[in-house]
């Protein structure tokens, strides 16, 4: 079992009302949040601990795994800068009598915050950048302490949780297949073959037998036993992709269900990957090898793409949580301040392309380890931001002062200026005006 919390101000009605939790999987400007990332790895039985304007107000338990879901209707105007398709997971909540405000207690929860992705500062608020945080189990068990007895009742509850499917991936796959059967500017065998494919039969299942002759996982070579999965999901595909050979493997029953769920996934080279929510035992029963490495071989060249949207936006796995060193490395890299490898070693090279950012920016934030909250600011400038000039009204000069540019979360520490340290080249403001502070929003 594992532990959440969630800020819901502005969902909560609907989402407590309609059982359920939904996020986009991106921020308005494109970037991945890792706070929305924390919802695919939210499993049945676990317990989600709901906050409202300063208050928990709520105990849900998960029902289901996360699958991706359009945007609720129900939320109107609400994250109207969201996109169209999320994550959303089944939860059962129950409201609370006693509804606790974690600020009147900060000295006793303080030492108990998680270092990374902490739902609250030390001086007890929050943060607009977080939706869904993970939570340590002994700051879940002293929250459960000061809520009280009522607390039992859910917990005896999630213990005994069968999960539920995902309830709405078919409606939304019958309402595409629906608007191309009524396309008229489909000829009408495209449209069949279309149609055909979301079920892995027809002009896809023979494109696909033709580059791939058995599950990869099983070995069965049967083609009577087989399904043709999609990796790029066939609600998320064009046309042209949805028909796409290489957008395919033949799996048998099984383990195209897992793979569709997102419960196993690929990487590049054939190295299979086990989400961290998957249960361990019915995977060995389903044919997959849990205890060593399972290599089931290259891909071509147009697989490697699909499985990259696999990887991204399917596999039940968080990859800022699980991979944000090669995340933050790629990001710095489009910003022109990191040329090494795409590796995750958060290697000298690394952070040091780390501080020449946080330096050109004015942000005052530990680089030692890599975070959220650092791929955060690096996605929040669109632009390249080293080996460039300044931003009008700004000039390029040796400090060695700090700039608050961040307020730092109060789990970090500021670094110490070492005695080996030299002057950098800032970007400082050349009126006397007050700095902006980075902010992240849900929004």
């Amino acid at each position: 079992m594992r532990y959440w919390w969630v800020n819901q101000n502005q969902t909560y009605r609907h989402e407590v009302a309609g059982g359920y939790l939904w996020s986009p999987k991106r921020s308005a400007n494109g970037a991945r949040n890792p706070f929305y990332e924390t919802m695919r790895e939210v499993a049945p039985g676990d317990l989600v601990l709901s906050f409202v304007d300063t208050r928990l107000v709520a105990i849900g338990i998960a029902q289901s795994y996360c699958w991706e879901s359009p945007k609720p209707s129900e939320f109107g105007t609400a994250g109207q800068n969201w996109e169209g398709v999320g994550w959303k997971v089944r939860v059962a909540f129950t409201q609370l009598l006693h509804q606790v405000r974690p600020k009147d207690h900060i000295d006793v929860l303080r030492p108990l915050l998680p270092a990374k992705y902490s739902p609250r500062q030390a001086n007890g608020n929050g943060l607009q950048s977080i939706y869904l945080a993970e939570i340590p189990e002994l700051l879940a068990e002293v929250l459960f302490g000061l809520i009280g007895r009522e607390v039992v009742g859910i917990r005896a509850a999630s213990a005994a949780v069968e999960p539920v499917p995902a309830d709405d991936l078919d409606t939304w796959e019958v309402k595409i297949e629906r608007r191309i059967e009524e396309d008229a500017t489909i000829a009408e065998t495209n449209r069949l073959a279309l149609v055909r494919a979301r079920r892995g039969q027809g002009l896809f299942r023979d494109r696909v037998a033709r580059i791939e002759s058995r599950c990869r996982i099983t070995g069965v070579e049967n083609h009577a036993h087989l399904v043709a999965s999609h990796c790029k999901p066939w609600r998320d595909s064009t046309n042209e992709e949805r028909l796409n050979g290489e957008n395919g493997l033949l799996l048998t029953p099984t383990i195209d269900h897992l793979f569709d769920r997102g419960f196993i996934g690929f990487e590049d080279d054939g190295r299979l990957i086990l989400s961290p929510v998957a249960h361990r035992s019915s995977l060995q029963r389903m044919g997959i090898n849990v205890t060593a490495p399972t290599n089931v071989g290259p891909f071509t060249s147009g697989q490697r793409t699909f499985l990259e949207f696999h990887r991204q936006s399917v596999l039940l796995q968080s990859i800022l949580l699980n991979n944000i060193g090669r995340q933050l490395q790629k990001e710095l890299k489009r910003v022109g301040c990191y040329s090494g490898d795409l590796n995750g070693a958060w290697t000298a090279s690394t952070q040091r392309a780390m501080r020449d950012f946080t330096n050109r920016v004015n942000a005052v934030l530990p680089t030692a380890e890599p975070d959220g909250i650092l791929l955060a600011l690096v996605q929040a400038h669109p632009d390249k931001v080293c080996g460039v000039p300044c931003p009008a009204g700004q000039s390029l000069s040796a400090t060695n002062s700090n700039h608050r540019a961040i307020q730092p979360t109060a789990t970090r520490r500021r670094h110490r200026v070492p005695s080996t340290w030299s002057p950098r080249r800032h970007c400082h403001e050349m009126r006397g005006e007050p700095e902006r502070p980075f902010n992240l929003h849900r929004n």
